[in-house]
């Protein structure tokens, strides 16, 4: 639970910002300024550390009132024939009230990270998978394989919190838990145990990961591989990767579907993936995909709660209509089928609107600045420093309480969008 404790000082705060939901944080507020005093990563750093710069709506520039900015937005929807509500980088009840908009206005709704999202939502609507989460990761792996991704880039605190913790419900050997790194090579040490156990690295390109895990799997069913390298890789590392998996009693893949940027990499997500379920015909394994920033876990979650599908909806024919060809938010932009774009993004001041030609509103947070400017530009509270809120972390089993953490007078989205549906 969250606490404040003495003038300006939260203790144990949640994180919106990092994907794997760290909730130690302890946070200094003074006035609207915010530092982390304790358990801080560069990614969470950045979040909560960002200053407000500006608090006025600006039309075309200008500065207005809030209930003005709204009346443009409103005003741009009506006059639009194909609208997109894109970025999504909000938390639920924003996810929420931008679907309600969707509805509405009958636009469509896409993520800012849908292309990487889709390397995961492919495989499971093709083949499915078998998932774990990060408490059971925390508690019970005792064989970790990173398969094409240098995770504590991204997820800072990942191996300390989930896989170097200082101990396990089950009573397991902390320090006698392997990892294996297959693709990229770490930046870094958080891999590295407490006692200085290195994380094993079987390195390859991009382009050759592909036909390394292929082998990789096969190798698990036992067949014969004719080939002494792959990928640059020894066939016999693999083979002794392969029996690692078969023997151990938990193993977790994982792999963050933003590092996988080569064509059909969800083809690769499925080989993972099917070899795990065949590891469960002898012991026990599962893959687990890392992603949940800038709100990417949260708003499929909503999406497929209240239309029964992901991203990449399109509300045209006055219901849902998945697409995630037709509906791709860059697609539509590149070829100018998009004349008007409401952007949102509450976490992180870079993610700004893609260059387009359509008529474009950020819903944005302060501090953001733009190429050119945008028509409309409304400064929004971010979740979990400016209002409270809910977030979904990577697993997508736990939605994490976000509390308010200072009075900065900035609407939420779920605000904004509220009223610019009210007023269609």
């Amino acid at each position: 639970m969250t606490e404040q404790t003495g003038a300006g000082v939260w203790q144990e705060v949640p994180s919106p910002f990092c994907g794997i939901a760290s909730d130690d944080l302890t946070i200094k507020v003074e006035g609207n300024n915010v530092s982390i005093i304790e358990n801080g990563d560069a990614v969470t750093k950045k979040g909560f550390e960002t200053p407000i710069t500006d608090t006025s709506p600006r039309v075309k520039g200008k500065e207005v009132s809030l209930n003005e900015a709204v009346s443009q937005i409103v005003n741009l929807l009506r006059k639009s024939k194909q609208t997109v509500i894109g970025g999504m980088a909000t938390d639920l009840n924003g996810a929420r009230s931008a679907m309600a908009l969707a509805d509405k206005s009958r636009a469509t709704i896409d993520n800012m990270d849908s292309a990487a999202g889709f390397r995961n939502t492919l495989v499971l609507q093709d083949t499915g998978w078998m998932l774990t989460t990060l408490t059971e990761v925390r508690n019970r792996v005792d064989l970790l394989v990173v398969v094409g991704s240098d995770i504590e880039a991204e997820y800072p605190r990942f191996f300390e919190r989930m896989v170097w913790n200082d101990e396990s419900m089950f009573d397991q050997e902390i320090e006698s838990r392997q990892v294996v790194y297959l693709g990229k090579t770490p930046s870094g040490n958080a891999s590295t145990s407490p006692k200085g156990k290195k994380a094993q690295i079987l390195a390859c390109d991009d382009a050759d990961l592909p036909e390394v895990v292929s082998v990789l799997r096969a190798l698990v069913k036992g067949k014969a591989i004719q080939a002494k390298k792959v990928g640059g890789i020894a066939v016999s590392d693999l083979a002794v990767l392969a029996e690692q998996l078969k023997k151990a009693k938990y193993s977790v893949v994982t792999w963050a579907a933003g590092d996988l940027d080569f064509d059909h990499a969800e083809a690769t997500v499925q080989t993972v993936c099917e070899m795990v379920k065949e590891l469960n015909d002898d012991t026990r394994s599962s893959g687990l995909p890392l992603g949940g920033k800038e709100g990417s876990i949260t708003v499929n979650q909503v999406s497929a709660w209240q239309s029964g599908f992901p991203m990449r909806t399109n509300f045209n024919q006055g219901y849902p209509d998945y697409d995630p060809h037709l509906c791709d938010t860059t697609r539509m932009l590149e070829n100018d089928e998009v004349d008007a774009l409401i952007w949102i993004s509450s976490f992180n001041i870079d993610r700004t609107p893609p260059k387009s030609n359509a008529t474009t509103a950020v819903l944005g947070r302060s501090g953001m600045t733009f190429e050119q400017e945008p028509e409309v530009f409304i400064p929004v509270g971010t979740p979990g420093i400016d209002h409270v809120g809910r977030a979904f972390r990577t697993d997508g089993v736990v939605s994490v309480p976000l509390r308010k953490l200072r009075d900065s007078g900035l609407p939420s989205t779920f605000d904004v969008l509220t009223a610019v549906e009210k007023a269609l």
